[in-house]
């Protein structure tokens, strides 16, 4: 697994590039969809390749391990073979969903305690647990144990909090190196940038990240209710550290002018459940800004759902169509608003990535971000 960096566009810092993986190469920048559970939820895989244009999509530790379990997933032959997806699959640690559980968990060095959301149950991980967890699923990318710190957060919470991460990295490290993957294929191992939203904590931490010399790397403990100025700056901050030749992972980011604020920083993958979400309430991003698709103005409008062509449904169906169905309560309205939201964000990356290479990056980016925010 290797990561070819192809142009960095002259007036900002957007990169372009190709991550090379087992189960095939991804373009950067790129747009991960969320499969919690094995599943972009209302779609399906053939409409994620063919339609929605996923190169990769990304799977949660903590909820494969409750649900369906290791001893489902191993005899499968892993997830991609489970959930019959043979291109690449990221997992994030379950350090995350750990995090939301602030009150069934207990975290300590050794690991956390946590209370299943499912059954009441109490599981454990630790970060050799974390890694073997992964090893079972496995992705071709897997994520380091880590603490996401709320926001806010009291200063010498965040450098305990920081520290014990980078503690846990290396044991990551540890375990990754006396085990195997378990399926045929090389699994990489990105750690994760703690610090909350203080300067001098993201710096120790990027420069700690950046000296394990590792595939690629992430940021973590943002777009957790921060305002999105110290996302900015946080993230600006630590693409001057990490190194130019390793991809960039901002882990829960974000909304359209978030994406594309942070590609031109220098980020090169982004993971957010909000485009899958948000649609299955009704609510589409598209070109030219955002529609609540519920309200009544659209009751007879049979235009397209994006007047410009972001995915295979704006010319299929119609706006007015699409109201009724989420109003109707019917499953194809959010099958149909997922498969636009998510084929609208892939269309973003995949439009940055050719603007990057051909120059027109910044010029492009200035003209999208005075629309993608209206509420139309």
């Amino acid at each position: 697994m290797h990561f070819e960096l192809k142009h960095t566009d002259s007036q900002s810092k957007a990169r372009a590039g190709l991550m090379h993986t087992d189960h095939g190469v991804i373009e950067t920048p790129i747009f991960m969809p969320v499969g919690t559970a094995g599943t972009v939820k209302t779609v399906h895989q053939h409409e994620l390749k063919e339609d929605i244009k996923a190169d990769i999509i990304l799977g949660n530790t903590y909820h494969l391990f409750l649900r369906p379990g290791l001893d489902v997933l191993e005899p499968a032959g892993g997830l991609h073979k489970f959930m019959n997806w043979d291109m690449p699959i990221l997992t994030d640690s379950g350090g995350y969903q750990v995090y939301s559980l602030s009150g069934a968990r207990k975290i300590k060095e050794e690991g956390v305690t946590f209370q299943s959301h499912i059954d009441g149950s109490y599981h454990f991980f630790s970060p050799e647990k974390a890694i073997d967890i992964q090893r079972s699923i496995g992705a071709d990318i897997i994520m380091a144990f880590d603490e996401c710190t709320p926001y806010p957060c009291d200063y010498n919470y965040a450098k305990r909090s920081m520290n014990m991460t980078h503690r846990w990295l290396k044991r990551c490290f540890n375990q990754m190196d006396a085990t195997r993957p378990k399926y045929g294929h090389e699994q990489a191992l990105f750690p994760i940038i703690q610090g909350s939203v203080y300067k001098d904590l993201r710096k120790e931490s990027a420069e700690k990240i950046a000296s394990f010399d590792a595939i690629g790397n992430a940021i973590g403990g943002l777009s957790v209710g921060e305002p999105d100025d110290e996302l900015y700056e946080m993230t600006d901050l630590v693409c001057g550290i990490l190194p130019t030749d390793k991809p960039r992972y901002l882990m829960g980011v974000g909304t359209p002018l978030n994406i594309l604020e942070c590609i031109s920083m220098g980020i090169d993958m982004f993971d957010c459940v909000m485009p899958s979400r948000n649609a299955r309430h009704g609510m589409l991003f598209t070109s030219e800004g955002i529609i609540n698709i519920k309200n009544k103005k659209w009751e007879k409008d049979f235009s397209p759902l994006d007047p410009n062509g972001t995915s295979y449904v704006d010319s299929t169906y119609s706006r007015a169509y699409l109201r009724h169905l989420m109003r109707s309560k019917e499953h194809l309205g959010m099958q149909i608003a997922t498969i636009h939201n998510l084929s609208f964000y892939l269309w973003l990356v995949k439009e940055a990535r050719k603007r990057i290479l051909d120059g027109t990056f910044s010029t492009w980016k200035a003209q999208m971000v005075l629309k993608l925010g209206n509420r139309l």
